[in-house]
């Protein structure tokens, strides 16, 4: 049951509060390499998990859950007021992006309750969004601590905001039709 690739996943759970910690009490440069690592155990995790052949249930939950509590970290404690931070987060983006995520929870519990256990498979739309948000977090992260004005930020914000709104659509969309193989 505790397979590498589940191992990797509970890593990057245990990151988490450390790359919160770092990231609130200014220590921009540590921040930065622990959401790094812990964003390439999302990928490893996966990798591993399909080249050994142990696809777990475990897995199968813990991922989503990992990946979803480090972005939301990152949105929302990138969205504070920190007086070290050059570059903040919107907070209209941490909202879309939060909305989309919660979204998607209760419509997948809505069909569950009203048309029996369905298994949702991640759409190409739902991994580019989240690759887009690691992106904005590794991208928002460098210039906080490299303390230098940018619009590279920016242009991610933007290109996160797009990519939430539609992925969430098309999440929406297609949450109706069971699925019996993933994509």
């Amino acid at each position: 049951m505790l397979t590498f690739a589940n191992q990797l996943t509970l890593l990057r759970m245990l990151l988490i509060p450390v790359f919160a910690m770092l990231l609130v009490y200014g220590y921009l440069g540590g921040a930065l390499c622990v959401f790094v690592v812990a964003s390439l155990t999302d990928m490893l995790d996966g990798y591993f998990a399909r080249r050994s052949g142990h696809l777990t249930t475990l897995g199968a939950w813990l991922d989503p859950v990992a990946d979803k509590l480090l972005l939301l970290t990152m949105f929302i404690i990138l969205t504070l007021p920190l007086p070290h931070l050059t570059h903040r987060i919107p907070l209209w983006l941490t909202v879309v992006v939060f909305s989309r995520d919660l979204g998607i929870v209760l419509t997948v519990s809505i069909v569950n309750l009203a048309l029996g256990p369905r298994t949702f498979y991640p759409s190409i739309w739902g991994k580019l969004a989240t690759a887009t948000f690691a992106v904005t977090g590794v991208i928002t992260l460098l210039f906080n601590w490299l303390a230098t004005p940018s619009p590279v930020p920016g242009l991610c914000f933007m290109a996160s905001g797009a990519i939430a709104v539609f992925s969430a659509l098309h999440y929406l969309l297609t949450a109706q039709r069971p699925k019996t193989t993933p994509t």
